[in-house]
């Protein structure tokens, strides 16, 4: 048939990239037939490799209404769509409407594994939500054990190994900020006491993921194994304390975790809220992140005093430069946080800063900055909160955007979402940075990064705080040319960096789960 010739034409111009050509072949498909929902779903698939989220939302909003159930396969489809739609709308920062859709796709979607995606997909897209309660997140928790309740974990099993084995569970072995944040984790234990074993989920791969495999003692690929054979693979290796490094983050494997293959089970570094899951026993924390745990936690705190993480630098940063608002004569502000942590409340802040501060400006680095819809977008939620559009520039992604850092006397930092390694970038390029924090695990990030490098001042415990003290820094040109000078150099010699003592406390840790254990 001459439709499904277009069609397949249309496919292929979309898998080679030709988006233009495929978008021209799959209008043709639908004046042939408008309803066609895989033509439809065709098209959002389109606009969303270009990051066009509105014309993606359009499209699946025109797919959806014409699913029919009653088809064999077009259920799959719905779930899909759904997904898709929840996708979108977190890209253009509407939180509460992506953990509608991801929780909906959910509850269509008939592959068990990918279920859980979709719920994982939720309750990481509640983080970026002002509105979500403990209450919020407890719900979402409950849909993700609900659906695993079935599963048939393995029995607690423990071993008298003369070294404790402590396996890491990723997708992120390779260069990304959990590498930047885990590298001592996994790389420094001691030898005499400790086997390291990584269980590397993902089938991409770079240099850092050479580095890693070869300095721990053993290196398991398991991307194409389903959950079960990677947990059976755990437990055939016996591990002692079996680390998470994803939460609900892209490509996780917690089925696997859900099989409780290791003794003990933890989670942490690569995602900053509780799992929600019982087969983990703890998370990984620190004094000053942990906030009121009780009420968003389902594992108990295995708790640091001072930073719960160690900072590496993964990447070529270049030196520190001076304040530029000594060469402008004003303050320039920056917030290079992913966009769908930009909420109304934060705008609002920001523009009572600029307000506050003469000349002042704001430079904002997103990837949806990259093309017109994407920037008028954002001038349109602008517009409605009465901005000053010509003191605000909106950068898109590139490649060299550490040396931007340069642009940028202040930094400004997102809530309740924090930023974790863009506060840590900004910082080692010698930016200060402003952070609000509160009670969630996940919004006290900017806190302790800060209070452990020694510039706890710049962390507020109140929004006019955060506004306050922004404020102030602006005014103070000597003090922030001193601060781009010396941040890199007290962040290194921070407990932020402190690999020794970072991982000793790791070690004892470590052991007291493991002793605990043994003596019950």
């Amino acid at each position: 048939m001459k439709i499904l010739k277009i069609y397949a034409a249309a496919l292929a111009q979309f898998k080679a990239n030709n988006f233009s050509e495929a978008l021209k072949l799959q209008a043709e498909v639908k004046k042939l037939n408008p309803n066609w929902t895989k033509n439809l779903l065709l098209e959002a698939y389109i606009y969303r490799e270009q990051n066009f989220f509105l014309q993606e939302i359009s499209a699946l909003e025109k797919f959806l209404p014409q699913i029919d159930f009653s088809i064999e396969g077009e259920q799959t489809l719905s779930a899909t769509g759904y997904s898709l739609l929840g996708s979108a709308y977190q890209k253009i920062g509407n939180a509460e409407k992506a953990v509608k859709y991801f929780t909906k796709s959910a509850a269509l979607e008939e592959n068990f594994h990918q279920s859980c995606v979709e719920i994982s997909n939720a309750i990481f897209a509640a983080n970026d939500a002002e509105t979500f309660s403990a209450e919020d997140f407890q719900k979402l928790y409950a849909l993700y054990q609900n659906k695993i309740s079935n599963l048939k974990t393995f029995p607690r099993k423990i071993y008298k190994h003369n070294k404790i084995r402590v396996g890491y569970l990723s997708a992120d072995f390779r260069e990304h900020p959990v590498a930047a944040w885990s590298w001592n984790l996994i790389t420094a234990l001691d030898k005499n006491n400790f086997e390291v074993y990584c269980y590397n989920s993902s089938k991409t791969s770079d240099w850092l993921t050479e580095k890693i495999s070869a300095a721990v003692d053993f290196w398991r690929d398991i991307s194409d194994l389903n959950d079960f054979d990677a947990a059976k693979q755990i437990r055939t290796d016996e591990i002692d304390i079996l680390f998470d490094l994803s939460g609900h983050t892209k490509e996780n494997r917690l089925l696997v975790a859900a099989y409780r293959p290791a003794t003990i089970q933890i989670s942490g570094i690569g995602y900053m809220n509780s799992t929600g899951l019982s087969c983990f026993d703890y998370f990984l924390t620190d004094a000053i992140c942990l906030g009121n745990w009780q009420k968003y936690f389902v594992e108990k705190p295995l708790q640091l005093p001072q930073s719960h993480f160690c900072y590496t630098p993964i990447k070529i940063f270049p030196e520190p430069a001076d304040s530029p608002c000594l060469k402008n004569n004003f303050v320039t502000f920056g917030c290079f946080n992913n966009y769908n942590k930009i909420n109304n409340t934060m705008l609002a802040a920001w523009k009572k800063i600029l307000d506050a501060v003469p000349n002042s400006k704001l430079i904002l680095k997103c990837e949806i900055f990259g093309n017109a819809e994407g920037k008028n977008l954002f001038i349109n939620r602008l517009q409605k909160l009465d901005f000053d559009l010509e003191r605000l520039e909106m950068r898109g992604h590139t490649s060299n955007y550490l040396a931007e850092y340069a642009d940028i006397d202040i930094a400004l930092d997102t809530f309740p979402y924090a930023g974790g390694a863009t506060t840590c970038e900004a910082i080692y390029c010698g930016v200060p940075v402003v952070s609000l924090y509160g009670e969630r695990h996940g919004s006290r990030f900017g806190l302790s990064i800060l209070k452990n490098i020694g510039v706890e001042e710049l962390a507020a415990p109140t929004l006019q705080d955060y506004i306050s003290r922004a404020e102030q820094l602006a005014e103070d040109f000597e003090l922030l040319n001193i601060l781009h000078k010396n941040l890199r150099r007290m962040m290194t010699n921070s407990a932020l960096m402190d690999a020794e003592n970072y991982i000793r406390a790791i070690e004892e840790n470590f052991k007291r789960v493991m002793e605990e254990l043994n003596a019950k």
